[in-house]
């Protein structure tokens, strides 16, 4: 939070100091069920990143506030009145807790079963409130993205600034491509290796362009959703968007939107869209599997190894269909590492992480390279522009060294190791430019011919 002072909220007599709006009786009976065996304290990436401080131990999180549960709601609460609670210490509190990706891990190896994910957000939601959070600039993510529709401050009719002049995008058609705010504006490599791979293997789709509105992922990570209800608004925009086009599929190739669609926009809306949420690597894996993909080029006998984005793996449990593209990648080999699918370790960049607590998302995508050192990968790849984003960063840091992500830097023989999401990958090995429509625009304007990448081969 802001340096300075907060006015103190004014609590009536009798009433308690933390209140229950959004923590429903099962999130409550969940904080009730942990027996502190402390496995959550053992996988957490922050508690590692952090040294161990007790303070952002998943574990002593939950005993905190079910400390402040009872001194709110239990029987000595019912007969003599709710304690009056510090509010430096549920400063503090929130403070810790919004230090975690909400990555999941903890909820995996609980042996309780507890649903820390979903428990977390809600009492994120309550702790915001309460004006106890969220942490660092994230409080401007619902203004950002109900204002301009986009955490970018990007004009909607920039929407279609990325799509090249060879992508084809039809009018009607049975899938569409939801590019997300990322592909969109900030790392565009993304949705045009997308375009240009769907146009490739003859799938028509169409796409919201200015129509499509921001998934809202950011607000909902960080407990914000009820201010201006920016997420339902966005949801009911999308969905209602998509299913007056009549589409039957629609295809995303970010985890974090992938998230929202399969999770959030039901919860939002009380219903199903009425279309199939499918991720681009359920439709890669599937035509590879029906021999449907010709390679054109190849790596040159490197090892690739995959991070399994959170959103898209512990959340909904997409785990084999990235590892089928990749491990049918010609010229490499595919090679785990240590913590993978369910004890993934996190890329840090969730949950408002890397916008704000950037050197907490740094060190835990530190660790992540490190694992990859660890079984010498040459290439680490993942189905997420964020894990893109802060593991490029990680390995950035890790070997002291710029351009991991930097398509002008990407032929450099220094480069150790590569951070690249799948999707461009596949577009690279069916021998298709990666180039986004600025570059091309660019070497137009220079009198510059395209040339094949000096890291590939031909097959």
């Amino acid at each position: 939070m802001a340096d300075e002072e907060k006015p103190r909220p004014v609590i009536p007599k009798g009433e308690p100091y933390i209140k229950t709006d959004v923590i429903s009786p099962t999130f409550m009976m969940q904080y009730d069920a942990c027996t502190r065996c402390g496995e959550c304290d053992k996988w957490c990436p922050v508690l590692d990143a952090k040294d161990g401080d007790r303070k952002y131990s998943p574990m002593d999180k939950i005993s905190r506030f079910r400390t402040f549960m009872g001194q709110s709601y239990g029987l000595k609460a019912k007969i003599f009145g709710p304690k009056r609670l510090d509010e430096d210490d549920i400063q503090d509190f929130s403070d810790a807790f919004f230090h975690c990706s909400t990555c999941g891990v903890c909820a995996s190896v609980c042996p309780a079963g507890i649903n820390t994910v979903d428990m977390y957000e809600a009492t994120r939601q309550q702790l915001v409130m309460r004006d106890n959070g969220p942490y660092g600039k994230t409080i401007m993510f619902p203004k950002l993205i109900g204002e301009y529709r986009n955490p970018y401050l990007k004009d909607q009719k920039q929407r279609l600034d990325w799509i090249p002049d060879d992508v084809k995008i039809a009018e009607e058609a049975d899938v569409a491509y939801f590019a997300g705010c990322t592909a969109g504006f900030n790392q565009q490599v993304l949705g045009v290796c997308t375009a240009r791979v769907l146009n490739h293997l003859n799938v028509p789709f169409i796409y919201l362009g200015e129509e499509e509105t921001c998934c809202s992922s950011a607000i909902i990570r960080t407990g914000q959703p009820h201010k201006g209800d920016v997420p339902y608004i966005n949801a009911k925009h999308n969905v209602e968007a998509l299913e007056a086009r009549g589409v039957k599929k629609v295809m995303f190739a970010c985890a974090g939107c992938y998230r929202v669609a399969t999770i959030d926009w039901p919860k939002q809306l009380g219903r199903k869209p009425n279309f199939e949420v499918v991720h681009v690597a359920d439709l890669l894996a599937d035509l590879i599997q029906q021999g449907k993909i010709e390679w054109k080029k190849s790596f040159d006998n490197k090892i690739i190894t995959y991070h399994d984005p959170c959103h898209l793996g512990r959340h909904c449990g997409v785990y084999e269909t990235p590892r089928i593209v990749l491990d049918n990648l010609p010229g490499l080999k595919f090679v785990e590492m240590d913590r993978i699918k369910e004890l993934q370790r996190c890329c840090g960049a969730g949950g408002g992480v890397k916008a704000g607590i950037s050197d907490l998302a740094l060190d835990i995508a530190s660790e992540r390279i490190r694992d990859a050192q660890a079984i010498n990968a040459d290439i680490l790849s993942s189905c997420c522009p964020f894990c893109r984003r802060n593991i490029g960063d990680g390995r950035d840091n890790v070997y002291d060294q710029q351009g991991s992500t930097n398509f002008d830097l990407r032929d450099n023989p220094e480069n150790a190791m590569q951070v690249e999401d799948m999707i461009v990958l596949v577009a690279e090995l069916m021998g298709l430019s990666t180039k986004i429509k600025a570059q091309e625009d660019e070497d137009k304007a220079a009198g510059v011919e395209a040339a094949a990448p000096k890291h590939l081969k031909d097959l």
